[in-house]
């Protein structure tokens, strides 16, 4: 049976989803075409068909996997384009959400950054690439609602706060649930709030 255009990019769109929480998982070098493919019920063989390689999966799943991380919490966002909204309080709502017991336990469905900057750093040029521009969009967002604050320097405070969250949230799951993992993502939060004045 031959199938149109529309099936062919709904079953890469549903391909591209299940690496992207393997990936998340278990880093790319762990995860095998195979297991994603058997994952969307195809077979190996039907990845050429979607991608040249697995590479190039991976990077098209790391913009999904930004993309799915700011859908799931889009008030920030919502906020910077609403001369009328409480900036202060959106970004604390999302610093919340990011260092936060429930991120740190769902690595499948969270951001990339804590889940791949080690196995990043020794991929591709392209997945390299890619995974900065997510970066950069976050970080831009973070120095935008820290420009409506009227902080000094925006965008060096946004490199630091960013780098706390990410840092904290992967200490935290190192360090898997309990106590110390707790006391990482509540510190961390405390700090930034307190810092930042929200």
């Amino acid at each position: 049976m031959r199938y149109g255009g529309e099936h062919k990019a709904e079953t890469r769109t549903r391909i591209v989803e299940l690496a992207a929480r393997a990936l998340r998982l278990k880093g790319p070098d762990k995860v095998a075409v195979a297991e994603v493919m058997a994952g969307a019920g195809l077979t190996h063989g039907g990845f050429y068909a979607h991608f040249a390689s697995k590479d190039a999966l991976v990077v098209e799943a790391i913009d999904t996997m930004f993309a799915d991380a700011q859908a799931r919490n889009p008030a920030l966002d919502h906020a910077l384009l609403d001369a009328a909204a409480d900036v202060p309080a959106a970004l604390r709502a999302y610093l919340a959400a990011y260092i936060s017991r429930a991120h740190r336990d769902r690595p499948d469905r969270g951001c990339p950054l804590p889940s791949l900057s080690g196995d990043i750093a020794r991929g591709s040029a392209a997945a390299q690439a890619r995974f900065a521009q997510g970066l950069d969009r976050l970080t831009s967002r973070i120095a935008a609602a820290l420009a409506q604050m009227e902080r000094t320097d925006p965008h060096a405070e946004a490199n630091a706060v960013v780098s706390q969250m990410v840092g904290a949230v992967a200490l935290a799951r190192a360090l898997g649930k309990g106590a110390t993992s707790d006391a990482i993502l509540h510190d961390v939060l405390a700090e930034l709030t307190a810092r930042l004045g929200l």
